[in-house]
């Protein structure tokens, strides 16, 4: 009798050992979701599912409350059964409105990309701009008539076209090195918009598996690997704007999924000369899953566009009335470019803990761009037209593996990878022009080959409540000059190695506060010209960062986030492809504070709000003389959704910049502005109507400033003061969407 008691007493206390839950994750299609967040609210522990939608879920025991929370499905809760411990559970997720209350704050690493899901799906993207302003504290501006590149601001940076940043779609890299308008140069608009499944950020330069560029921060934009339906979609509006888009859902089945996608845009602008500007995107996507848990997709896509351009105008033109705020001084200014990618993608589920990734990409591309910044200052007869050329094929490939194991007894998480990318950049170039048509003469003019290759190493020790992550990244380059203005053969060469240490913390308080401190170092490269008539040294100039903050749940429906950071920046030598010259830099130090706030008033009422302050200098030069150019101090987004209200959908957003510093004494100032848009949808049955409406309030607004010396035919000397594209005013664009 007391051998049956103790046999029942222990295998009671068997039962009540902490065990390991196994399961898989599954929509009602029973198809497998990925990265899906496996909670236990008794003990505080958490997973995610695999590639195949599995997962394990260890300290777990009988009744304890296990939820699953994966954004855009409903959360399930379940309680532990003993049975569950020998038969693998299924939990199926039923799809449903997107909501702050899916967010489970936890001590993952970038748990705001979460809440950048949440404004995606409440406050979609309606053009190709649009894309980049998903990103808190991100600003663009459009100053060359829509073909050109965005310039981009972000954490007290000018980044121009991308040099402090880091762009990628799909892992495949979007900033063009060694390239004829500026280094780091991203042209994002061969990304159609309603393909963009997922926008993942990060700010400073913390991020193993992140290198060149990658200094105020990275955006990853992934494409969507199906579509639930087919869809086209006409819009036309103001200044002839016209833009189509078809979406085509080409193979469904359990293994396989395809679509294939394309878009046409045409505008001219408010300008007194139009831009003449039209841009054709082409796109289509395959996903297979093949045995043994593998996936592959292959994704292909072409864009080309043209355009004229009113270009910078200066102040002084408009105020003296020579020209209105829409004139131009030389509307000769314009060029045309094209992108031609294929990407093959391979994932492989090795096993429960095991994770293969892997990816190759082609690119072919082209540029051509006329510009007049100073208009009658260098040549008083033809003007001061300059041509920028390339032709430039991209390739490369990298790889990664991940584990999930144990380090003396404490959970512990590794991703090794490395790849490689090689530019070949043909006949790049930068030439005195007249009119597009006549060559006056050459100012540089050679090939460039450049490579990158990489290592990284990225680790994360689960402590429970802390999660430490270390990481360190290896980047080599060769960079190779052929100048062809040369009478005789010159090639020159030149190599570095940099070494890029991490070091995160992050700390789950509780349910509803995760707390981070991140430190890191990165580096932004030089071009291939600079490098060389540097003789290799400062080349990879360093940036210096740090961050701490938080992310703060009131309730479900009210999330805040929070930052104090710091980067500091070594000296560079800046090659500026406007002018075919090397400007060097100094010292830079940055610190700043970012704050944002969500808050889901209603199930189809949605604010959302960001403030970004920052304290830019350079710390080489005298106090007064310190000002970094067009660094931005002030920024702040924000606005309101609705959606799923008797049909009706739509939101009022605004963006504001505070006046800034446009040279390094303040004496220059480059006017703030505050710009609201607004849009609104009907959907009836398979049908969606919509009315978009940019700037409102009909603000007079300049888009992009730069203070630029320059002469006008008649002045008998130049003027340094502010040159200016003038926003976009009242704009006001219908939009019908079909969708079967």
């Amino acid at each position: 009798m007391k051998f049956k008691l103790l046999w029942g007493v222990l295998l009671c206390f068997a039962t009540m050992q902490a065990q390991s839950l196994k399961g898989i994750v599954v929509t009602q299609n029973n198809i497998p979701l990925v990265d899906v967040a496996i909670f236990n609210a008794t003990k505080g522990s958490h997973s995610h599912t695999n590639q195949a939608g599995e997962f394990t879920l260890d300290n777990v025991t009988v009744n304890d409350k296990i939820s699953c929370s994966y954004l855009g499905y409903g959360t399930v809760y379940y309680t532990v059964e003993e049975t569950d411990f020998s038969n693998p559970v299924t939990i199926t997720l039923t799809q449903g409105a997107v909501s702050l209350s899916q967010i489970v704050l936890t001590n993952e690493i970038n748990t705001l990309n979460q809440i950048a899901a949440v404004d995606l799906n409440k406050n979609p993207v309606k053009n190709t701009q649009e894309v980049l302003r998903q990103v808190p504290g991100l600003f663009i501006g459009q100053h060359a008539g829509g073909g050109k590149a965005e310039q981009i601001f972000l954490r007290g940076f000018d980044i121009d076209h991308g040099t402090d940043i880091s762009l990628t779609v799909d892992g495949m890299p979007v900033n063009m090195v060694s390239h004829a308008h500026g280094q780091g140069y991203s042209d994002l608009h061969f990304l159609i918009p309603e393909t963009v499944k997922n926008i993942e950020f990060g700010k400073g330069p913390y991020y193993a598996k992140k290198g060149d560029f990658t200094t105020a921060g990275y955006v990853d934009f992934s494409t969507k690997e199906r579509i639930d339906n087919s869809s086209i979609s006409v819009e036309y509006g103001d200044f002839d704007s016209f833009r189509t888009v078809g979406l085509f859902n080409v193979l469904d089945t359990e293994k396989s999924d395809a679509y294939i996608a394309g878009s046409f845009n045409s505008f001219d602008g408010p300008y007194d000369s139009p831009q003449n500007f039209n841009r054709i995107n082409l796109m289509g996507k395959y996903s297979y899953q093949l045995p043994q848990d593998q996936k592959v997709t292959i994704t292909a896509s072409h864009f080309q566009s043209k355009w004229d351009a009113s270009g910078q105008i200066p102040q002084r033109a408009v105020d003296a009335g020579l020209i209105g705020r829409f004139g131009a001084i030389d509307d000769t200014e314009g060029g045309n470019t094209s992108r031609s990618n294929i990407l093959i993608a391979h994932e492989k589920q090795i096993s429960e803990t095991k994770k293969l990734v892997s990816s190759a990409y082609f690119s072919h591309y082209d540029f051509e761009l006329f510009s007049n910044f100073t208009f009658f200052l260098e040549d008083p007869v033809n003007g001061d037209q300059i041509r920028q050329f390339e032709d430039r094929n991209l390739m490369g490939f990298q790889t990664a593996f991940t584990e999930q194991t144990s380090l003396l007894e404490t959970p512990f998480e590794y991703t090794a990878g490395g790849g490689l990318r090689y530019d070949d950049v043909d006949d790049i170039q930068l030439s005195r022009t007249k009119n597009r048509q006549e060559l006056l003469e050459r100012l540089a003019f050679g090939d460039v080959n450049q490579m990158n290759a990489f290592a990284f190493l990225n680790t994360e020790f689960d402590f429970g409540n802390f999660k430490l992550n270390p990481g360190v990244r290896l980047d080599y380059f060769k960079f190779d000059y052929v100048n062809r203005l040369s009478e005789l053969y010159d090639n020159k060469s030149e190599s570095k190695v940099f070494a890029s240490p991490k070091l995160n913390l992050f700390y789950k308080a509780n349910n509803n506060i995760q707390l981070f401190l991140k430190s890191g170092i990165g580096f932004h490269s030089n071009d291939a010209r600079v490098v060389v008539a540097n003789s290799g040294e400062d080349i990879l100039p360093a940036a210096y960062g740090a961050d701490l903050g938080g992310i703060f749940r009131a309730n479900d429906r009210l999330i805040f986030n929070a930052a104090l950071w710091t980067l500091f920046l070594d000296q560079e030598f800046v090659y500026v492809g406007d002018a075919g010259i090397v400007e060097p830099s100094g010292k830079t130090r940055r610190l700043g504070v970012d704050v944002g706030a969500r808050f889901e008033a209603l199930d189809w009422l949605y604010f959302f709000g960001d403030i970004n302050y920052t304290y830019a200098r350079s710390t080489e030069e005298p106090s007064g003389q310190d000002y970094i150019p067009l660094a931005p101090d002030l920024t702040s987004t924000g606005g309101v959704t609705f959606e799923d209200l008797q049909g009706f959908s739509g939101g009022l957003n605004y963006r504001y910049l505070k006046d800034r510093a446009a040279n390094e004494d303040n004496s220059i100032i480059a006017e703030g502005y505050l710009v609201t848009d607004f849009n609104v949808n009907y959907t009836y049955k398979n049908i969606d109507f919509g009315i978009i409406i940019e700037n409102l309030f009909d603000t007079e607004w300049n888009e992009t400033q730069f203070a630029t010396e320059s002469r006008l035919f008649n002045e008998p000397e130049p003027v340094e003061e502010i040159h200016f594209t003038p926003g976009t005013p009242f704009f006001l664009r219908g939009k019908v969407t079909v969708n079967f």
